[in-house]
């Protein structure tokens, strides 16, 4: 097959997140076994306008905003009747193909973003977001999706997505889980883990304050931070962190490397996720498969990634005084701790990207 591929950002975008991985781990096993896959995404400050990547191509046109004008354009121009399939990713916005694009094309959602425009973007762009996203949903809603979890599946079918139409595939993780148990050695001091970007929808200042919570009762407790925090809120974060009274037991680390990454998930006790939505909690995923059991949010997607009292903890309320009271009670609990750990680390085996793949394949040619 020869698939053309629409979607805002590519992995190498500094904005770039769980969803990217997911994209182009499946395009480099579909290069793999003789297909053809073009990314069309927009482009950012320093970036290649072309590139080939494990076999796949990427071409980057515009910016955040304009990739959607220009993408049209470029595939008018460029690509007509190429494909034999294209990929209309909606990731805040859709690309619209269905109105140009004369190949059979189907839609790519992770995650609907209606509540995030209120954390995301100022007034009025956050009304006209969560005003219009029903509004080009149901322009959208007779052609078949592919999404990455039940919770995304359900809001599609308030917003007109017939059932059926809606497939869901694994997610997967680019990390080996750890042989045992064993070999996740942890610090010294319980810790709580922040992954990644510092963004108001991530909602760290939740787990800022939960720590807080905890460290009062729980002294030797410590929290590390690992995401970019740049922006406005960032900025707010960090500015709380260097006035708590606990300011010398939180690390901000910055947005760090693959390998760091992995280290943090390992040596620590706890990964605590507070989002207003996601696709899937791919870093809690991560963590379970490094020996780091979940303390989160009951919210879209990051209720998939946690399988509530089995290998995680989902809290009864979204608030830090309940995330906090959930990471004392199983931070002080040995045998449940370690019950959930085992728990995760063995599902997570079962979340690969081979499975994903393989399902993927199974959509597009059902």
């Amino acid at each position: 097959m020869k698939i053309l591929w629409f979607t805002w950002k590519d992995r190498a975008h500094p904005l770039s997140g769980g969803a990217e991985v997911v994209n182009e781990e499946i395009a480099k096993r579909l290069v793999r076994d003789g297909h053809e896959v073009i990314f069309l995404v927009g482009g950012f400050k320093g970036c290649l306008p072309e590139e080939k990547i494990d076999g796949y191509r990427v071409v980057r046109l515009g910016n955040r905003w304009s990739v959607y004008w220009k993408a049209y354009r470029y595939y008018r121009k460029n690509l007509r009747s190429w494909a034999n399939l294209a990929i209309d990713e909606v990731n805040t916005l859709p690309f619209f193909c269905k109105f140009y694009v004369k190949e059979k094309n189907i839609l790519f959602i992770h995650q609907l973003c209606r509540e995030i425009w209120f954390y995301e973007m100022p007034f009025p762009l956050n009304v006209l977001g969560y005003v219009i996203e029903p509004i080009y949903l149901w322009l959208l809603s007779d052609i078949k999706v592919i999404t990455v979890s039940e919770s995304t599946k359900k809001d599609l079918a308030r917003y007109g997505f017939k059932p059926d139409n809606v497939a869901i595939i694994s997610e997967g993780i680019e990390i080996e889980p750890v042989p045992n148990l064993e070999s996740a050695q942890k610090y010294e001091n319980p810790t709580i883990l922040a992954l990644g970007s510092v963004r108001a929808m991530k909602r760290t200042s939740h787990i800022v304050k939960a720590f807080e919570v905890a460290k009062a009762s729980t002294p030797n407790l410590e929290l590390v931070i690992a995401g970019d925090a740049n922006g406005r809120y960032g900025a707010k974060i960090l500015t709380h962190i260097k006035n708590s009274r606990y300011a010398s037991s939180v690390k901000y680390l910055g947005k760090v490397s693959k390998e760091k990454k992995i280290e943090l998930m390992q040596k620590s006790h706890i990964i605590a996720a507070a989002a207003v939505k996601e696709g899937w909690g791919l870093t809690v995923t991560e963590a379970a498969s490094q020996g780091t059991a979940a303390v989160i949010y009951n919210a879209d997607g990051l209720c998939d990634s946690v399988k509530n009292g089995k290998t995680g903890i989902m809290c009864e309320t979204n608030t830090p005084k309940n995330l906090a009271e959930n990471i004392i009670k199983l931070l002080k609990n040995k045998e449940e701790y370690e019950r959930l750990q085992k728990n995760g680390w063995e599902w997570s085996k079962e979340i690969n990207f081979e499975n994903s793949y393989r399902q993927f394949m199974e959509k597009i040619n059902g």
